[in-house]
């Protein structure tokens, strides 16, 4: 930390100020690493509101529910989405079952930005998400977090990295999990079909808002960029004093 960094690092543990930050970016961008760390340097709130939307998509797989079903609204009620944590690993359940690992399989990868167009999903979620920031101290991560769920964040950052970096990202966290039949081609596929469907839908598409800073993460280490990050939240709450 540099030395500037330090002396507002001091003046938060006197004052403990606190802002919302929201970071949205493309899939496998590094923006749901880069919200952890920097909750947890801060000592803030960190919500995956993609795991949302993950639960919610396994939700209706699980019920057989059709996308186009008439009733979806109705089924989504009975959702209960939970966030918590466990020795510091945010976890996610419905229904008070934990599905942590199985929101991250690629079946759930090649359904959940069709199920996040539909904007009875987005309405049930963002209320959601909106809740979480009432008493501020949040950073989340997702894709209409600065336009949608906090447009009045003191802090947002789009994030961003090449389309060849983020496929060799992916396939090693699948591979870790043990999807291990999975290609770069694969992946670079989903990416792509994501990418498409997130930027264009009609119901909160992906958009880097007119007061975001744009973090580029392709080559910088990550290091690096938490903190710039950091050091970039600490003036933002200084100005909110």
């Amino acid at each position: 930390m540099t030395l500037q960094g330090f002396f507002l690092s001091s003046q938060l543990k006197l004052k403990n100020p606190k802002i919302n930050i929201a970071i949205d970016g493309y899939s496998s961008s590094g923006k749901s690493t880069l919200a952890k760390a920097l909750a947890k340097k801060l000592n803030y709130l960190y919500i995956d509101s993609g795991a949302m939307y993950r639960a919610i998509t396994w939700f209706i797989i699980q019920n057989n529910i059709e996308l186009n079903d008439k009733h979806l609204e109705k089924h989504l009620k009975g959702a209960l989405i939970k966030l918590f944590s466990v020795d510091g690993k945010l976890k996610v359940s419905v229904n008070d079952l934990d599905i942590s690992e199985d929101i991250r399989s690629m079946e759930i990868s090649n359904m959940v930005s069709e199920v996040a167009a539909i904007s009875c999903v987005r309405t049930y979620l963002v209320s959601i998400q909106q809740s979480y920031g009432k008493d501020k101290g949040v950073v989340m991560d997702g894709r209409d977090i600065g336009s949608v769920v906090f447009p009045d964040a003191e802090l947002k950052f789009f994030m961003n990295a090449d389309l060849a970096t983020r496929s060799k990202r992916r396939l090693l966290e699948l591979q870790h999990k043990g999807h291990t039949n999975l290609s770069e081609t694969d992946v670079l596929k989903n990416l792509t079909h994501r990418d498409n469907i997130d930027s264009t839908r009609a119901d909160s598409p992906l958009v880097q808002t007119s007061d975001a800073i744009v973090l580029d993460n392709s080559t910088i280490s990550f290091d690096d960029l938490l903190e710039k990050a950091y050091e970039m939240a600490l003036e933002r709450i200084k100005l909110a004093n």
